[in-house]
């Protein structure tokens, strides 16, 4: 099911009604996460998607992951005081060392209504070994990638 979502700049956007991928986190925006006009900063966001998306790339890799890349990160609505925050992760990729998944940010405005999709990027996360050094993702079957 596709529905229409306003952009900031006014223009429309085609996209999905529903979220893509698990539920990864759930928060509440609080005053003290706001911008100087009044929404919530979309640092705060950005931060709660590499965390949700980190949890999500965790679980793939079975161990320690980081955050080398985000793209096409797009703020499409404000988020507000008193919204709940959820992320919701989609794994796109699993490479050798790599894992690429899609992040999207939906909110339930003061907590409920109608969910609204506020913020999607891509993150890539690159498992480590203790040394901080890339190591193979192991699939399913207990043989790297």
């Amino acid at each position: 099911m596709q529905s229409t979502t306003q952009r900031h700049d006014g223009g429309a956007r085609e996209e999905a009604a529903e979220p893509r991928g698990a539920l990864a986190s759930r928060t509440l925006a609080m005053s003290t996460d706001t911008n100087p006009m009044g929404h919530i900063f979309g640092g705060w966001i950005m931060s709660l998607m590499d965390a949700a998306g980190k949890m999500t790339a965790t679980e793939v890799a079975q161990g320690r992951v980081v955050t080398v890349a985000v793209s096409r990160i797009v703020f499409l609505q404000p988020v507000k005081i008193g919204d709940t925050v959820c992320c919701y992760t989609d794994v796109t990729r699993v490479g050798r060392t790599s894992i690429t998944l899609d992040v999207e940010v939906w909110v339930l405005r003061q907590g409920q209504g109608d969910r609204v999709k506020v913020t999607e990027a891509e993150f890539t996360f690159v498992a480590i070994n203790d040394n901080g050094t890339p190591t193979p993702i192991e699939a399913a079957t207990g043989e790297p990638n």
